[in-house]
C-alpha cells in the first residue's frame, strides 16, 4: 500500500543512512503523500523499526507503513549492504518526520604512528 512512497522517497533514504554513520539524521515527509494512501490514519503513522544484522529485530506487523518500508529498504543491495554492516533505528513520529539512527557506530581506530629509530651518531673520537 505504501511501497510506492517509501520507493520514492529511497534515493534520500539512502544518502541519509550513509550520514547517520557520523551524525543522527532526520527527514520531514510530505504529509499529503502519506494521507492520500490513506488507511493508516486510524492506526496512527508512527512507527519504530530496528535493522540488525541484516534483518529487521523487532515486530512491525501492526504497521503497514513500517513494513512496507522495511519491504523497500531490504530491497535494495546499497542499503541490505550498509544494514549488514551496521546496526540502525528507524522510526518517524506523527508530524512525519523520518529519523535515521546508526546504533552501531563505526569503531575509530588510531592510525599506526610510524615508528622511527632514533641512533646515536657515531663518533671518530674513540
Amino acid at each position: 500500500m505504501y511501497t510506492q512512497i517509501w520507493i520514492k522517497y529511497l534515493p534520500i533514504i539512502k544518502i541519509l543512512l550513509k550520514k547517520a554513520k557520523v551524525n543522527d539524521q532526520t527527514l520531514n515527509l510530505n504529509v499529503t503523500d502519506f494521507e492520500r494512501a490513506g488507511a493508516a490514519r486510524k492506526a496512527g503513522y508512527k512507527f519504530n523499526i530496528e535493522f540488525s544484522k541484516g534483518r529487521v529485530s523487532n515486530i512491525i506487523s501492526s504497521s503497514q507503513l513500517a513494513k512496507d518500508l522495511a519491504y523497500v529498504l531490504l530491497e535494495d543491495a546499497t542499503v541490505k549492504e550498509l544494514f549488514n554492516t551496521y546496526d540502525y533505528t528507524i522510526g518517524m513520529n506523527s508530524k512525519f518526520s523520518l529519523s535515521i539512527k546508526c546504533v552501531s557506530k563505526p569503531e575509530v581506530t588510531e592510525p599506526e604512528a610510524d615508528t622511527v629509530e632514533v641512533k646515536e651518531p657515531v663518533s671518530d673520537n674513540v
